[in-house]
Formats: C-alpha cells, sequence, structure tokens
C-alpha cells in the first residue's frame, strides 16, 4: 500500500546526530512511515552534540533529501555548545529564524509533531503551524524552563518569565501534547491547559540481541554508561568522587561538555573510550554486567530513556537519577536503585557489588521484563489513534 497521508515533523536533534532525542524521533518517523504516512522532517544541519556542523555538512545553508519515509530538509544554524546562556540562546535563534523561513516558503502539511524544547524552537514551530492552521501535535520531552532552574543553568527573572510564557504558549496552541512522563503530563494539568494528553514514553524500536547466561563471567564486573557527557548528567562528579575497587571499573561512551574532563582525570578503573556508533555498542553489550543511568540532580519529569534501551539489551539498570524513573526500575525489576546525588550511598553499592549480587537480576530476566513492558509497537498503534483522531 502506497503512503497516502503526510505529516511534518519538526526536531531540533536528528540523524546522524547521536543520543536519545536523535534516537526518539528516528523510532517516530519510521513507525508512522510503516503506516503509510509520507513524512517529512525539517531539522538543523547535524551539530550535536559537539557544537560544530559535521564534515560532510560544513559550508551549506540548506539540504534537501529525499528518503524512503519521506523527506529531510535541513536547516541552516550557527552551532554552540558553549556554557553561556546567551551563546546558546543566539544558537537556538539562528534555527529559529531558518525554521521561520521554511514555514513562509514551503507547502507544510495538515498535521505537524513539534519536538519541545528547546523553547525558542518548539515556540517558533507553534507560532508558525498556527497561524497556518495546521494541527499540532507536540512533543513534550522535557519540561523547559523548570529543568533549567533545577539544574541551575537558569535562575528566575525576566529571563525565565519569558520562557515560561513561551511554554504556556505552545501547551495552550496544541491539539494533542505527548509526554514522555506521568510528571510531565501532570505539570501541564497543573497549568490549567485543557488538551488532550498521551503518555508517549521513549521506548527504543530495536530487535534484541540473544542473551547467553552461559558465558563465563570473570574478572571485574564492568558498568558501562553511553550517551550525552554534560552537566545534567554528572558524570564527572561520579569519575572524581567515586573508587572503584579492583573488582569493579565503569566504562563510558560519548561526546559533551565534561567528555574532556573526564578523560583528564586519569583515575583508576575508570576509563573513557569516546564516542561508539549505536550499533556496534548494541553487538558489545555482552561484554559489561551492568548499565548504568545517572543524573546530577532529580529533574522533575525527566525519564532516562536509557533505563529503557540498557534493559532491552539484558542490562540491569543501576539507576541513581531519581524521579519517576526510580519506580520504574523497581517496579518492572531491571535493577538497583540509589538515591540521586547520594555519593556515600553509591560508595557503599560499589564496595559490595559482586557476582553474586549480580545473580539479584539475570540479564535474561532483565530483558525478557524489559521486553514486555516496554513495547514500542503497541503503544505507536495507541498513538496513531490518538494522531488520526482530528
Amino acid at each position: 500500500m502506497g503512503k497516502d497521508k503526510k505529516i511534518l515533523i519538526v526536531t531540533n536533534y536528528f540523524p546522524p546526530e547521536k543520543g536519545a532525542a536523535s534516537n526518539r524521533m528516528f523510532s517516530l518517523v519510521k513507525g508512522l512511515s510503516e503506516n503509510h504516512y509520507s513524512v517529512s522532517v525539517v531539522c538543523p544541519l547535524p551539530n550535536y552534540p559537539l557544537g560544530k556542523i559535521a564534515d560532510e555538512y560544513r559550508g551549506k545553508l540548506f539540504q534537501k533529501k529525499k528518503e524512503s519515509f519521506g523527506t529531510i530538509y535541513r536547516l541552516w544554524l550557527w552551532p554552540s555548545n558553549s556554557e553561556n546562556k546567551f551563546i546558546r540562546m543566539l544558537s537556538m535563534l539562528s534555527f529559529s529564524l531558518s525554521l521561520t523561513l521554511f514555514f513562509i516558503l514551503k507547502p507544510i502539511p495538515k498535521k505537524v509533531i513539534i519536538q519541545y524544547s528547546p523553547v525558542f524552537v518548539g515556540f517558533t514551530a507553534v507560532f508558525w503551524a498556527r497561524l497556518f492552521s495546521k494541527k499540532i501535535i507536540l512533543n513534550v520531552s522535557d519540561l523547559w524552563p523548570l529543568a533549567g532552574l533545577e539544574m541551575g543553568l537558569l535562575k528566575k527573572g525576566f529571563y525565565y518569565s519569558i520562557l515560561t510564557k513561551m511554554e504556556r504558549f505552545c501547551y495552550q496552541r496544541a491539539n494533542l501534547i505527548l509526554g514522555q512522563s506521568k510528571e510531565i503530563l501532570a505539570h501541564i494539568e497543573k497549568l490549567g491547559v485543557e488538551k488532550r494528553l498521551f503518555l508517549y514514553r521513549n521506548f527504543p524500536d530495536f530487535k534484541p540481541p540473544n542473551i547467553s547466561e552461559t558465558k563465563k563471567v570473570e574478572g571485574d564486573i564492568k558498568l558501562v554508561y553511553a550517551g550525552l557527557l554534560g552537566v545534567a548528567q554528572g558524570l564527572f562528579k561520579v569519575c572524581s568522587t567515586i573508587t572503584f575497587p579492583e573488582n569493579s571499573s565503569l566504562h563510558i561512551f560519548g561526546a559533551g561538555p565534561e567528555a574532556n574532563k573526564i578523560k583528564a582525570l586519569k583515575k583508576k578503573n575508570v576509563f573513557y573510550h569516546g564516542e561508539i556508533n549505536r550499533e556496534i555498542l548494541h553487538q558489545k553489550i555482552n561484554d559489561y554486567q551492568v548499565g548504568f543511568v545517572p543524573l546530577a540532580n532529580r529533574i522533575y519529569g525527566s525519564v532516562p530513556s536509557k533505563i529503557f534501551e540498557l534493559s532491552r539489551l539484558g542490562l540491569p539498570i543501576l539507576y541513581f537519577a531519581g524521579g519517576e524513573g526510580e519506580d520504574i526500575v523497581k517496579s518492572k525489576k531491571i535493577g538497583w536503585v540509589i538515591p540521586v546525588n547520594n555519593m556515600e550511598h553509591f560508595q557503599s553499592f560499589i564496595d559490595s557489588l559482586s557476582f553474586e549480587k549480580l545473580r539479584d537480576f539475570q540479564k535474561k530476566e532483565v530483558q525478557r521484563n524489559a521486553i514486555s513492558s516496554f513495547n514500542f509497537k503497541e503503544q505507536f498503534l495507541k498513538l496513531l489513534l490518538e494522531i488520526e483522531r482530528n
């Protein structure tokens, strides 16, 4: 059957960029395409998380490329991963400008899915989609600016109040709001926004590998972290504070603002391996015994997607991030929970970590629990019904 429905997705992150946000949007695109939608994606030229345009896209102002699912439009922006709020704002505004020109100059389908945040990008897309009377589906993955406040990146004041007004504007103009956590949906309801709400977790969509419990386990217990190395994740603090005994080690893959500090730390039994392709990581996952999921502080609304991906790969989760994710890890029996930012508790856990303790969460059992609980296709079919209600 040919594709007979058109939809536009606006996102700040998309492959070949790595990370949870990029994977989430690609899974959404793939799911829509497999259900007879012709999808157009508008996103920036690849620049995340390094804050510079990828080599093969450098010097371009615009790229249009046909794919099996539809078309990708990559737009110019001034890239930056600076910790300076003003510089980061200018970077987001540059993409907002390109996005404005896109909405004015290109025909837009009747339905538009908009990834929120960043706030400026979400606000720009919602403004123009609303002006052109499009049906807006807002995909809310975190609660900016509240998350910025909780991470210490923002302070209450004029700038913060502007961001909260933009946030409410986006919620109030949407026809359907997707939230990746129950806390996000509760926050939106608390603001008095009366819109259709749908819990849309960031479940991964890949074939789970075969797990071998008979593989001989010896040597040290290897914990693995793979993802963004930013302030919110707090990996540098963990690496510099925690002492890993002879029988355990932490292996880190990824890029981001803290990467160079972690690389330069030279801490015993802490190994930084740089970036790695997601598919290669999946192939190597049997080399590790525990998936590490940290946040520097509890962030309201945040549920790290690594919970779903690592458990599907068969790794029991060591969860150190607080919030709603704690309940998921506990209730689905996929790992251990340590109170967020409690370094003493974390050190005690690492000191007591043993192969005997690993028997509490066998890999096959963890994977089985994850597959049954975090079903992308089942959730996506429910989402389709919501999208097609308009």
